[in-house]
């Protein structure tokens, strides 16, 4: 069965030659190309492709973003990731957004092209060295306390940190004050430039 992709990275000779490059690695169709996150969200709602490959960094939304619209309109969608950055912090949360394939941008194409094919397969394909950087990570925040400096780092108030992620506002407060004490800074807002600043977010 052939598996139709969606196709979406900034990089314009680099789409184009996975465009080409892939299916003649398998039995693949390219039935989409974009070059931002808007365009991917809107081929993705046009075309509906059996394979969602997204360049982790794209302007206007990046390949979390994207990813995360896809995953919350369809569940269980497959989509693949593509970086030239192995952040441990985005690969978990990629993984708990249902992300099933997270591989470098340098991969070779025919190891693109199986990976398709496994997470149109259901399965899930995460490159060897990226797994294993997140493995070894020591990143001391919790996940709790990650999403609330990834909200707080877009300049919001604890009320409005509260609202986005169902907390009451006391917890928020108690995440922060563990989070600035953990990255030894003095605000939240520096809190969160630090931990983007490690790839932790």
């Amino acid at each position: 069965m052939t598996v139709a992709v969606l196709l979406a990275d900034d990089e314009r000779l680099i789409r184009s030659a996975l465009a080409t490059l892939l299916p003649l690695e398998g039995d693949i169709r390219v039935v989409a190309e974009a070059g931002t996150g808007t365009e991917a969200v809107s081929a993705f709602e046009r075309h509906r492709p059996d394979v969602a490959v997204l360049d982790l960094d794209m302007p206007e939304r990046d390949g979390l973003d994207v990813a995360g619209h896809i995953l919350s309109t369809s569940p269980g969608h497959a989509v693949l990731l593509l970086t030239r950055h192995a952040r441990p912090g985005t690969l978990r949360k990629a993984l708990r957004l249902g992300v099933r394939g997270f591989l470098g941008k340098d991969a070779d194409p025919a190891l693109i092209a199986a990976a398709i094919v496994e997470v149109a397969a259901g399965g899930r394909y995460v490159d060897a060295t990226i797994s294993a950087q997140a493995l070894i990570s020591d990143i001391p925040l919790t996940e709790r306390e990650t999403d609330v400096l990834r909200v707080a780092s877009d300049g919001y108030s604890v009320q409005d940190i509260a609202r986005i992620l169902h907390l009451a506002p006391g917890t928020v407060k108690n995440y922060l004050s563990s989070a600035i004490g953990k990255t030894h800074t003095t605000t939240r807002h520096d809190a969160a430039r630090y931990a983007r600043e490690h790839d932790w977010l």
